[in-house]
């Protein structure tokens, strides 16, 4: 009894990976789609997607098909395949606008893409693609149970592109006058990232940013310039202690002000 019990999953795998097998070879697409199902029902995801693939688009026009091809996103959602998944929510919404999955569709196609973001020093375009479709599921669903989770992501994903752009404005600082002015490159990144993100959570560290490239910039300058990017240093800090009265980087702000300051009465 024993040995019974103990080839009995055994048994089950054999099972499943013959009807598999026969699944693929068969010509009939609503036996292939009611196998495919079962295997979703049943988190086998890759074989669920295998199959999908090969019987959505036979399926197009036919009661089942709008549900062959949410299954077949969604099989590679739950396989963590977010790049493939997103292909096919997006075909999936796009073909049936108003179908029953619709809703779903357009949240998890752009939840996917929050999932398979990378950190902010690579490359942010799938970022920006998650963020493009969590709008478009608010703005068509704003009464949807999943608003707070599709806002709570883009707002991450935000802070996110603001930090890369102010690891590139730091960047441009920390390479000065190396082949070029790049203290200015600095200012105008700072400026951009303020005027796209003006909410950001690193809004303080760009304006000191910029308050200290000026700074830089005044000090490099020559003599016939220096005296009017030292007044734009002074305009500079008193921005900033009014945004920010009690920084923790305060000294450093008044130390850059002190030398300015003397700058522009000379």
């Amino acid at each position: 009894m024993r040995r019974f019990l103990y080839f009995i999953p055994f048994l089950l795998v054999f099972s499943s990976c013959g009807e598999y097998n026969k699944v693929l070879k068969s010509k009939d697409v609503d036996y292939r789609f009611d196998f495919a199902k079962r295997a979703f029902d049943q988190r086998k995801f890759t074989q669920a997607s295998t199959v999908l693939e090969t019987i959505y688009t036979p399926l197009r026009g036919t009661p089942n098909g709008e549900e062959a091809l949410f299954l077949l996103a969604m099989s590679y959602y739950e396989n963590k395949d977010y790049l493939n998944s997103g292909v096919y929510f997006k075909t999936y919404y796009s073909r049936y606008p108003r179908g029953k999955f619709a809703e779903l569709a357009r949240f998890y196609s752009g939840y996917g893409y929050y999932l398979d973001s990378p950190d902010p020093q690579l490359d942010q375009s799938q970022t920006v693609k998650a963020i493009e479709e969590l709008q478009g599921f608010l703005d068509y669903f704003p009464n949807s149970d999943r608003v707070s989770i599709a806002q709570n992501a883009i707002f991450e994903m935000q802070d996110k592109l603001t930090l890369k752009e102010l690891q590139n404005a730091q960047l441009y600082y920390n390479l000065g006058n190396y082949m070029g002015n790049n203290y200015e490159s600095a200012i105008i990144t700072a400026q951009n990232a303020l005027k796209n993100y003006p909410y950001s959570k690193y809004r303080e560290d760009f304006e000191l940013l910029i308050l200290k490239s000026k700074y830089q910039e005044a000090r490099l300058s020559i003599q016939e310039k220096q005296a009017e990017r030292y007044r734009d240093v002074v305009d500079e800090y008193y921005s900033y202690t009014n945004n920010y009265p009690d920084s923790k980087n305060r000294k450093e702000a008044d130390n850059i002000f002190e030398i300015a300051r003397k700058h522009v009465q000379e």
